[in-house]
């Protein structure tokens, strides 16, 4: 077993983290999974949250992710994400605004679709002041 494992995080838009690490947080569907150098190979749906990457020298990155995909491999990890950004670059403004309108037009649905959009942005929404808080304890901003 090697004592680190290559980590891709991507973006729709571009990579957002390449590099080693020792271990990797992230929020997969059913709940957070740690995943280390020689884990067994797998896939699975992520939901909104942080994703943290713990390098080599005991530092701890923070991610935030819309949600994706994590697929796991023998030397190499990957996220795949509509959205992805260093925790430090979030912008707690314009997520509280966010928030707010997702907040009115979840009370203010005129059809499920709205229902769905607005719930999908709350939830956003959510996973993005929780990273932040994180990153605050953690005493990163």
């Amino acid at each position: 077993m090697t004592d680190t494992i290559h980590v891709d995080i991507v973006s729709a838009e571009h990579e957002v983290f390449s590099g080693n690490a020792e271990m990797v947080f992230a929020p997969a569907e059913m709940g957070e999974v740690g995943i280390a150098p020689g884990h067994a190979p797998f896939v699975t749906k992520l939901g909104p949250g942080e994703v943290r990457v713990k390098d080599t020298e005991g530092n701890e990155s923070a991610f935030y992710v819309s949600g994706g995909m994590l697929e796991v491999q023998p030397k190499v990890i990957t996220v795949l994400s509509d959205t992805a950004q260093r925790a430090e670059d979030l912008d707690e403004a314009a997520i509280m605004k966010a928030k707010e309108e997702a907040e009115h037009a979840f009370h203010e649905k005129t059809d499920a679709i709205d229902y769905a959009k607005a719930r999908s942005a709350l939830a956003e929404t959510a996973a993005q002041l929780q990273t932040l808080q994180r990153l605050r304890k953690r005493g990163g901003r």
